[in-house]
């Protein structure tokens, strides 16, 4: 029999290097002899037994060369065959689509081996053979794409193989965003975690390069120049578990804008995302100019290495204001002590004078919050300035008014330039309500410091964001053809109200459409107090048929919750808030510590009055304002709120210190929901709940559910024989996002279409 027939090619095992479902190919390794091989799954803890046939991928590193939409790309993967048999190997990968890649070289161990190309519906085949073989539904979500195949070679029992892929492709291209896609998660298919993960992008175009945006990971980005970045990743032991994903966009405009839309059911709201960044100045080009008063508490206990941290703080900002820019320096602790009475013209001469200021702090004395802000408030005067208060404290107020609700209210009468407080917790003993009402009322943020982190590095890394204002007091409006008003069309936008762009930052903009169409974006605001505003068109989709761009809305619902969480905490809980938030939690699987009791494996999505009343009483939480749990849960719902869709994965930082535990890592792999909890400072994983794409299965009697079935809807559930032509056609039915679903390897009930499935 011919080593590249569809029969030998059975016994599937995953090597991971997908270019994904909108710009390239991914390779599989595949075990070409006798007997049945599930693909390996990563299990937490020791292993007692290994699998005769099994493997472990050991590193991967990603090399690209994004010129344009052309990316020339070398994978290079170590795997060790960790099974007690040799492996008769031979090397295919997927493609999302037809003449995606060319140039296309695989060597393995420095050896080149030859690939040939097979047709979507061949390929279709192929997958389904292995699938049914096999029994193991995994390989299930590349139906419908091509293929290339290699010939065979032999892998030793403990023997390692370096496999190095290198192909160009041409990357899509939609509302002018540049998509190259990698998907990593595919690595999961490995007995153990990666001992190394590399990636490396750069990126370079004709024109400036704009918007730079991953929405899986967090990743490091610089910019060599105006039309070139370079995107990069290192990590150690882990198990990935997202697609790598990157954005770009390119122009010439002072500000760029791009819109990505995801509407998964035709008769709701859809999601977009508006990714917004000004023009990089140049070193000698002029910036705005702004005012930066940075107010910092000196009370008795600042004393000891948090003085020392605050010194540092404020040295930082001071080396850092420009020319024209004005400044001063509040110090308070029972007593208001300033820099100067008045706003000083930043220079070498005010700037020496104010380190020696800053010099001479020292802590001791009560906490006069008020005082100081009214004092630093009160400076202020000229509303065409971009103006920002940085408001430092470690403590609660105990001289002058101590009041919650008289504090916030006087420093909302003495803002009369709309200048944007920053406001920094620094350890446990603070009002953070306090400090989250402060922000709130004054157009500004709460950031908070725990004990064992450094006071200087939170500021300097905030004011390296804020430094340089470029478009301040910005609005967004939507204008889509057909639409009767932009009211109509779009809602629930977040950040709300107006807000600044920076040189060198980026605005991620969510919300949700009602009405789809071509439409033309407008971004309007000041610019050294003059208004401009600049139009981009945009198109709102109005049916998206596979789940690409499903993660913008998990991306707003993250959001969303966040925002939810900040009603609930600052004007008090009331029953249409807690039902949205459980609500949030039941659709899209983002749990909080307050919905965290559908982690029960005994949970009832569908109980909503139990679930909402459970939410109610578990949201008293947010009574306390002080101590570690306030701290904790107020530092929980900045993250939500201000979230990138690549911090929605455990360890990008909702809430806590979210370590990479083997279960938490498991959870990842699995797609399994987890949540915060601020009581214990942990990132718990709820083993009965899943999300998967566009949807959210919770595990009922040892099926996984889907959360928009009803009780009723289930019984009635039509049945599908697993691996039959019929359970194979569901894609072609239902369409491409349908696919993830057959890879659940338990019994699943899915409502596809307004029909009910089950297998």
């Amino acid at each position: 029999m011919s080593p590249t027939s569809p029969r030998r090619l059975a016994a599937a095992l995953v090597f991971a290097i997908l270019i994904g479902s909108t710009c390239a190919a991914q390779g599989l390794l595949v075990h070409t002899g006798p007997g049945q091989i599930r693909l390996p799954r990563p299990i937490p803890g020791p292993q007692p037994e290994v699998p005769p046939g099994s493997y472990k991928i050991e590193s991967i590193e990603v090399d690209a060369d994004l010129k344009d939409q052309v990316a020339k790309v070398q994978v290079t993967q170590t795997f060790v065959n960790t099974g007690s048999r040799q492996m008769e190997a031979c090397f295919v990968f997927p493609l999302p689509y037809d003449g995606a890649i060319d140039s296309l070289t695989l060597l393995v161990d420095g050896k080149e081996f030859s690939a040939k190309l097979l047709p979507a519906e061949k390929a279709r085949k192929l997958y389904e053979e292995i699938v049914s073989k096999n029994q193991d539904p995994a390989l299930l979500e590349w139906l419908g794409t091509g293929l290339f195949r290699t010939s065979v070679f032999p892998l030793p029992a403990g023997a390692k193989r370096t496999v190095t892929l290198r192909y160009s492709q041409l990357c899509r291209k939609s509302a002018g965003l540049t998509d190259f896609v990698f998907p990593l998660a595919t690595a999961k298919y490995t007995s153990a975690p990666l001992d190394k993960l590399r990636l490396r992008v750069a990126v370079s175009a004709a024109a400036p390069i704009k918007n730079v945006y991953s929405p899986s990971h967090a990743v490091n980005i610089e910019r060599p120049s105006p039309e070139q970045a370079v995107v990069t990743i290192e990590t150690k032991n882990e198990i990935p578990s997202a697609d790598f994903r990157l954005f770009y966009d390119t122009g010439n405009e002072s500000v760029a804008a791009s819109v990505v839309s995801y509407r998964p059911d035709k008769n709701d709201e859809g999601y977009f995302l508006l990714l917004a960044s000004p023009e990089i100045k140049a070193a000698d080009e002029k910036p705005q100019a702004k005012t930066v008063v940075f107010v910092v508490d000196r009370s008795g206990s600042m004393s000891g290495e948090k003085i020392e941290q605050a010194r540092g703080a404020l040295k930082f900002v001071l080396n850092n204001l420009r020319e024209d820019d004005l400044f001063n320096i509040v110090a308070y602790d029972s007593e208001i002590t300033a820099f100067q009475p008045e706003l000083q013209k930043f220079s070498d001469d005010t700037r020496t004078a104010a380190l020696a200021f800053v010099e001479g702090l020292y802590a001791g004395g009560s906490t006069n919050i008020e005082g100081a802000l009214q004092r630093s408030l009160g400076m202020l005067q000229d509303s065409s300035r971009p103006t920002y208060v940085i408001f430092l404290t470690d403590g609660l107020p105990t001289a002058g008014e101590t009041g919650e609700a008289a504090i916030v209210a006087a420093s909302e009468k003495a803002n009369n330039v709309r200048a944007r407080v920053f406001s920094f917790g620094v350890g446990y003993d603070v009002n953070s309500r306090l400090l989250d009402k402060l922000a709130r009322a004054n157009f500004g943020q709460s950031e908070y410091v725990r004990p064992d982190e450094d006071i200087e590095a939170s500021v300097s890394r905030l004011y390296n964001r804020v430094g340089t204002p470029v478009l301040t007091d910005v609005d967004v409006k939507f204008d889509v053809e057909g639409a009767s008003s932009e009211s109509s069309t779009v809602s629930r936008v977040y950040p709300k109200g107006k807000f600044d762009l920076f040189a060198g930052d980026q605005t991620v903009i969510v919300g949700r459409y009602r009405e789809a169409g071509k439409a033309k974006v407008k971004l309007a605001g000041t610019v050294g107090g003059k208004e401009q505003s600049f139009d981009f068109p945009a198109e709102l989709v109005a049916d998206s048929d596979d789940d690409t761009n499903s993660f913008v809305a998990k991306l707003w619902a993250t959001r969303r919750v966040g925002e939810l969480i900040d009603e609930i905490d600052l004007k008090g809980r009331n029953e249409e808030l807690v039902k949205e938030l459980v609500d949030l939690a039941t659709k899209h699987g983002i749990l909080t510590q307050y919905t965290s009791f559908l982690a029960d494996e005994n949970a009832d999505p569908h109980a909503v009055a139990q679930n909402r009343r459970l939410a109610e009483s578990s949201s008293e939480a947010l009574e306390e304002s002080e101590g570690r749990l306030g701290f904790n849960q107020r530092l929980a719902k900045g993250r939500y709120q201000s979230a990138p869709a690549s911090g929605l994965r455990a360890g990008g930082g909702l809430g806590g210190a979210a370590a990479a535990t083997p279960e938490l890592q498991q959870a990842q792999v699995d797609k399994n929901a987890y949540f915060y909890d601020a009581a214990s400072d942990r990132v718990h994983v709820a083993n009965n709940i899943r999300q998967i794409g566009r949807k959210t299965f919770f595990q009922r009697e040892n099926r996984w559910v889907d959360s928009d079935v009803t009780p009723e809807e289930e019984k009635n559930a039509q049945r599908i024989e697993r691996y039959s032509r019929e359970y194979f056609d569901l894609v072609a039915k239902h369409g491409k996002h349908a696919s993830q679903y057959l890879g659940l390897d338990e019994p699943v009930v899915v409502k596809l279409d307004d029909q009910v499935y089950t297998w």
